[in-house]
């Protein structure tokens, strides 16, 4: 009992930090970092929906900038072509997603291992051509420009300063109900999937039911931070949604730590702030992705923000056991 609370106490401190940190960082820095820790609250959501997919069910998705995707587009393509509400637009492209991802998982979730792997590689490039040849909807290679911006009444989110604390609600938003959905007998069901599926079913699992609930669940984040993309920048073409952003988010999701909600954080902005520092280098950036994929899988298995935290608890360990010492 006495261990659960300090748990507890210590993930409410946590999250504490983390609010006030975020809060903060704005009013510190400049325009420009503003800007990119928009870009990382956005592309958190992304990641938190991949860590349910990947680090608790146990599948593999290498095709999810295609919801990302598909997010931005039926929303700029409703707000600005057709002239809907930005808001409804950003709802009905979730729901869109929604129903085209549970459409994939039907078939999808009868392949296992590579299999999947490559299954959901060839649904992200279908996804991407299709951005491209639909030219009349998309722009296709000339994207498409005139999205409007996010409003409430008389408020409007057009400066970094806004956007960045609209973002980052959201964001926590989908952090904080990942963290419920673990928390809860879903959860446990999750992590009995990615334990053994076998057993799971044995003890009344519904394996298809929850792999493809969490499929859904991880598409409509993309799909939300999607349409928070086009909102923010009154632009897209379908560069960002392509093969190699998939592969970007695995990358975040790894680095942040596969079963670690929170951990979201700290990977996508590793990765999203050295893609800046990389942008000089070319496709070098790719090799060195992979490189940090390979050492973070070797040395660090259970991601940055675990590994801070246990090396957190071992020094407050030490530090008391140091205390007791003395006394």
């Amino acid at each position: 009992m006495i261990s659960t609370l300090k748990v507890a106490r210590r993930d409410l401190l946590l999250r504490c930090a983390v609010l006030a940190v975020l809060a903060a960082l704005p009013l510190l820095g400049s325009t420009y970092h503003t800007s990119m820790m928009v870009i990382v609250g956005i592309h958190t959501m992304v990641t938190v929906g991949l860590c349910l997919l990947m680090g608790y069910t146990g599948q593999v998705s290498l095709g999810h900038a295609a919801f990302y995707g598909l997010g931005a587009f039926f929303s700029g393509v409703l707000s600005a072509t057709y002239g809907v509400q930005p808001w409804i637009a950003m709802a009905l492209a979730a729901a869109i997603t929604a129903v085209v991802a549970y459409g994939t998982a039907l078939p999808m979730f009868r392949l296992r291992g590579h299999y999947l792997a490559m299954g959901t590689l060839g649904f992200g490039i279908i996804v991407y051509i299709l951005f491209v040849e639909l030219d009349q909807f998309t722009g296709g290679p000339s994207g498409l420009s005139g999205i409007p911006t996010l409003f409430i009444g008389p408020v409007e989110f057009d400066t970094d300063l806004e956007f960045y604390y609209l973002a980052w609600l959201f964001c926590l938003g989908t952090l904080l109900l990942s963290q419920n959905i673990v928390n809860s007998r879903v959860g446990r069901a999750l992590r009995a999937v990615h334990g053994n599926e076998e057993a799971a079913r044995s003890l009344g699992v519904d394996i298809s039911q929850f792999k493809m609930k969490v499929f859904v669940l991880s598409a409509v984040y993309a799909s939300l931070a999607g349409s928070l993309y086009a909102h923010y920048t009154g632009f897209i073409s379908p560069q960002p949604f392509g093969f190699l952003f998939s592969i970007r988010l695995v990358v975040m999701v790894v680095v942040g730590g596969l079963a670690s909600v929170w951990g979201a954080i700290f990977g996508t902005a590793t990765i999203t702030f050295l893609s800046d520092l990389l942008q000089g280098f070319g496709e070098m950036d790719t090799v060195v992705f992979g490189l940090i994929l390979i050492l973070v899988m070797v040395f660090l298995p259970q991601g940055l923000f675990r590994t801070f935290v246990i090396l957190y608890e071992t020094l407050m360990k030490r530090a008391a056991s140091a205390r007791s010492r003395w006394r």
